[in-house]
């Protein structure tokens, strides 16, 4: 089986893996490293220097594949909507789907439209509602999520993919541990959370992987009012600090 996987490598593939195993000197490996240090702390600085002058913001998370006739895109352009008009900014991955939708919805309710796009190999184009000044382009998954983390009030989890699930799972990771400050995180949509949430309870719950408490991290809800209602009421009990 494994001679048939092998043989089955197109040149340029193991031509790939071929060049990932190759030795490299120490000198190469330190100057590499080097530099990658230098280009994370600039992405650092450009973030916090941007996103510390805009205010309180809540983070929309979902699918880049949802188009704007999907009933997800237009209920994120709703709820971002809503948000805004209560006062907080919209910050999204900058993209398409879900993400523009939400960019969208801050822009034509007038707010604070936030982009923090990912440079990735097959580009992601940044969304046309960012505002001009709120764009921020990221080469490193981890920085972009740092400033997610560390910039936003809320979180509101709409259906997606691996992306929106890493965003979702870290927030909840570094608040269980509390390595950061508490803040609402929504799910939005029970028919396409409702078989993860299942799961989470009958077997990291059952197998004593989570406390009972955990399960009160998030609110699961079915639409924007309810999502907004959510935030909304979270800050009349709770003022608004850095998270960490």
């Amino acid at each position: 089986m494994l001679n048939n996987d092998l043989n089955n490598l197109d040149f340029g593939e193991n031509d790939h893996i071929e060049g990932v195993f190759e030795p490299k000197s120490w000198n190469e490996i330190k100057t590499n490293d080097s530099w990658m240090v230098f280009k994370v702390m600039s992405e650092m600085v450009d973030g916090f220097e941007t996103l510390a002058r805009i205010g309180p913001c809540v983070s929309i998370f979902g699918s880049a594949r949802a188009n704007e006739k999907h009933p997800h895109y237009r209920l994120a352009e709703e709820i971002a909507y809503l948000l805004t008009k209560k006062g907080f900014g919209i910050v999204t991955g900058g993209g398409p789907g879900i993400m523009e939708a939400a960019n969208k919805g801050a822009h034509f309710a007038g707010g604070k439209s936030v982009g923090l796009n990912i440079m990735l190999p097959h580009e992601q184009k940044a969304n046309p509602f960012i505002d001009n000044d709120k764009l921020i382009n990221f080469d490193y998954f981890f920085v972009r999520k740092v400033m997610f983390m560390k910039y936003s009030q809320g979180y509101i989890v709409l259906p997606g993919g691996f992306g929106t699930l890493d965003e979702m799972f870290e927030a909840l990771t570094l608040i269980q541990t509390h390595k950061m400050v508490k803040f609402p995180i929504v799910l939005v949509k029970k028919s396409y959370w409702s078989g993860l949430l299942s799961w989470i309870q009958d077997q990291l719950l059952t197998e004593s992987m989570i406390s009972p408490d955990d399960l009160q991290l998030f609110r699961l809800v079915d639409t924007a009012e309810e999502a907004v209602n959510h935030i909304v009421k979270y800050y009349e009990k709770f003022k608004i600090k850095p998270n960490f």
